[in-house]
């Protein structure tokens, strides 16, 4: 509400010692006053610092992830809620940036108080008086407005930090979804890789198991019939190490079969390669009959007896 200045001598309070308690920082109207017309105009102050104090926590309680809306509308409550609206002005400044009412202009009636953020100065808000009006508390300002201006500036402070916390946990958030997604596609890649890379080991096994078996174990077996029974030994080292290389036939028959004994699963490994029982006997040193007995056993353990599954073709598929 604007005031007629014929009335401004009239309000001249003389200055009075600010109370530590902050219960006096608002008296309503001062203890000590009887003047009606001066306990009226006491009462009207009073309801425009409230309702400033209340605009700017409803600002506050609202603000979004911007501070500059929040900021611009606190500077432009100022004004109206000190004692002479008509000629006052404000400015608002954090980290540098400065928000100012219509018609700013800095003057030597000067009232501030700092922002703090994060226990550190970030700012002040200022409100100043475009002429000169009759000293109070203050120079020309009110105690309750520089009570005002203290909470103020530390509803923006609060705020200030609360966005600056806010944002800092959604840029974190942010940063860790785009991490996220480039572990996953890392781990797709990966995968990729390691799928490819799996796909050219079995490649090369089955290369290597398939020269093995048709090129190198027919002449290793054929030269076991040939070479010496003192000999034979070398060669029999040479086939299984061939054998070991190149299929890992052997391990899959024995953890299969646990009942197989190693007499067996090398008959097995044989007949697997194509070798007839003749010569299988031939290269063992014992008689047909021999691993025939052999091969009804094997065929016993590995569920085929009495069937007429091919022993050899079962070998060769199944496992």
């Amino acid at each position: 509400m604007a005031v007629k200045k014929s009335s401004l001598k009239d309000k001249s309070f003389p200055p009075r010692v600010l109370s530590r308690d902050a219960t006096f920082r608002w008296r309503i109207p001062p203890s000590e006053e009887s003047d009606p017309s001066k306990v009226e105009w006491a009462l009207r102050e009073r309801i425009k610092e409230l309702n400033c104090l209340y605009g700017v926590a409803q600002l506050a309680e609202n603000a979004s992830d911007s501070i500059d809306e929040f900021l611009r509308r606190v500077v432009n409550i100022l004004p109206p809620s000190w004692q002479y609206p008509e000629i006052t002005c404000a400015r608002l400044v954090l980290r540098g940036k400065a928000y100012k009412t219509k018609g700013f202009r800095a003057t030597k009636w000067r009232q501030s108080a700092r922002i703090v953020v994060f226990n550190e100065p970030a700012g002040e808000v200022e409100v100043f008086y475009l002429k000169e009006c009759p000293p109070f508390y203050e120079g020309p300002f009110l105690r309750e407005e520089r009570a005002l201006l203290d909470a103020v500036a530390e509803h923006v402070g609060a705020v200030a930090m609360r966005l600056s916390a806010e944002n800092d946990l959604h840029e974190t958030n942010r940063q860790l979804m785009v991490e996220r997604q480039a572990l996953r596609e890392a781990n797709a890649a990966l995968k990729a890789v390691l799928a490819r890379i799996e796909e050219e080991k079995r490649k090369i096994h089955k290369d290597i198991q398939a020269n093995v078996e048709k090129v190198m174990m027919p002449i290793i077996y054929a030269l076991m019939t040939e070479v010496p029974a003192s000999q034979r030994k070398y060669v029999e080292l040479l086939r299984d190490n061939l054998m070991e290389i190149s299929s890992p036939f052997a391990n899959q028959l024995t953890q299969k079969y646990h009942s197989l004994t190693p007499t067996e699963i090398a008959i097995c490994n044989m007949v697997r390669s194509g070798l007839q029982s003749k010569e299988i006997a031939q290269m063992r040193s014992v008689s047909a009959a021999t691993i025939s007995r052999h091969r009804e056993r094997i065929r016993h353990k590995l569920g085929i007896a009495n069937t007429d599954v091919n022993l050899t073709t079962y070998l060769q598929t199944t496992m």
